[in-house]
């Protein structure tokens, strides 16, 4: 059991609280844009970039809201993400355009095609008026290798409509996207489980 708090202690707390909430409240007044379409750049050599992104879905479907999901690069896995958000039907449209990893393939001719298929399909969505959030999985890759020209894609999504949400991403963003970005999260890998031996596992990696 836990023992009763110093009184002395206690009015210490709540006066450092009451500060640290009147900073808070004051910075939170000086905001003035309600609504904004957010472009969102998940990047980093650490794991959970697509996690992210995909648990941005789940909460925008929680408000019935529309998303969609175009995967660059992976191919055609049984992920979980995949199994659950789909079964929210007309909610979640869910894309997966690549052709496999980069060195799966060994054919770049290929997988530039995939990815140009992938971005006529992400540009398409874009047009839906009432989709809310775009997930463009992987698409840092798919500019890293030069499948798509990093110009056209940046000025599009820089033009995209005002209430559209998009996230990107990705290892390795190139700056242009970064300085394009509202919010940009880089993972930073300190531990992987991969370099002791251990294989991807349903749950964890799909």
């Amino acid at each position: 059991m836990t023992e009763p708090t110093d009184q002395t202690e206690q009015e210490r707390h709540c006066a450092k609280m009451a500060k640290r909430k009147a900073a808070q409240d004051a910075e939170v007044a000086e905001k003035t844009i309600a609504r904004k379409g957010l472009l969102i750049v998940h990047t980093g050599t650490g794991k959970g970039k697509s996690t992210a992104a995909f648990g941005l879905v789940l909460r925008m479907v929680g408000h019935g809201k529309r998303c969609a999901v175009v995967q660059f690069i992976k191919g055609g896995w049984d992920t979980g993400e995949r199994s659950v958000l789909e079964g929210f039907g007309e909610l979640v449209r869910w894309h997966t355009l690549g052709e496999g990893f980069t060195w799966e393939t060994q054919d770049k001719a290929r997988d530039m095609a995939a990815a140009a298929k992938a971005w006529e399909t992400a540009k398409a969505l874009m047009a839906e008026p009432d989709l809310k959030l775009l997930v463009l999985d992987e698409l840092n890759i798919a500019l890293r290798y030069d499948y798509l020209p990093l110009d056209e894609v940046v000025e599009t999504l820089k033009g995209r409509r005002p209430d559209l949400h998009v996230v990107v991403t990705g290892r390795n963003a190139k700056p242009a996207m970064i300085e394009a970005a509202d919010l940009v999260t880089e993972m930073t890998l300190v531990k992987h489980h991969f370099a002791q031996g251990v294989k991807a596992q349903e749950g964890i990696e799909f």
